[in-house]
């Protein structure tokens, strides 16, 4: 019986392990190119914001930080409620933003390939305040 438990909780791992590429094995090259989408509304410079707020030292960043960025009301809330942008946060965001933050004044449709937003993100954790 502990045996057959044992086994059932292995194969449940697997299976959802299985599920999602690993966001942190994600080709920052290939993430660069699928950026190209996105830096019309961002920078990944410091302090330079466009159209939407500066994507450098995103990975790990409290939700609704950036200085001087306007945010719409529902991402201050999303934000005050503790969310952080770590990796399994922008891979849902990225996926669908209007799902993800409902109310955001992104205009984004999303990215709808899993390997894209893991590509994407490793590519953004270049960009890291030291």
């Amino acid at each position: 019986m502990r045996l057959r438990s044992s086994l059932a909780v292995v194969a449940l791992a697997a299976v959802t392990l299985g599920a999602t590429p690993a966001l942190a094995e994600g080709d920052p090259a290939n993430g660069e190119k699928v950026y190209r989408k996105c830096k019309a509304c961002h920078a990944v410079e410091e302090g330079k914001n466009k159209v939407g707020p500066s994507l450098f030292n995103i990975v790990d960043r409290a939700v609704a930080t950036v200085p001087k960025y306007k945010y719409s009301k529902a991402m201050i809330a999303y934000g005050e409620g503790g969310a952080v942008w770590d990796q399994a946060t922008l891979d849902a965001y990225l996926e669908a933003p209007k799902k993800a933050v409902k109310g955001t004044k992104m205009a984004f449709a999303g990215l709808r390939k899993p390997g894209d937003r893991a590509d994407v993100i490793a590519y953004l954790m270049q960009f890291k305040a030291e």
